[in-house]
């Protein structure tokens, strides 16, 4: 269930990435043309274009509470399973596992979020 919510997250932060990244790389005449011909989502964009700001601030604002979401959910899923096997495998104390799977958990995550969450999605919004 936690790696299921961890994916979902990562596909929000994702669309959230790309929608940013598509209004950034839209170009406004190409948008006029589509809006003349009756297209309702060149329409929306063109809005948006026009005035970023609102939409910008909000996908910023996701963004941030996704990867705050993300490192929770992943710390509690995935930290104290990691720490055990840490026990088992090296001799260091409970205190170090526990601070050494807490820092390997944040950086896969991280890693994760940013590969998956980030920079594909900005790269296919640029398309």
């Amino acid at each position: 269930m936690d790696l299921a919510l961890l994916i979902f997250l990562v596909l929000i932060n994702g669309i959230f990435a790309m929608s940013e990244m598509a209004l950034a790389a839209s170009r406004k005449a190409r948008l006029q043309v589509m809006a003349e011909t009756g297209d309702a989502g060149a329409v929306a964009a063109m809005n948006l274009h026009d005035n970023p700001t609102q939409f910008l601030s909000t996908v910023q604002i996701g963004i941030t509470s996704i990867g705050v979401l993300n490192g929770i959910v992943g710390e509690a899923a995935f930290s104290p399973p990691l720490a055990e096997w840490l026990l088992t495998w090296a001799p260091i104390t409970e205190r170090a596992a526990s601070i050494t799977s807490t820092g390997l958990v944040v950086m896969i995550i991280t890693f994760i979020s940013i590969i998956f969450g980030e920079l594909v999605p900005k790269r296919v919004g640029q398309m």
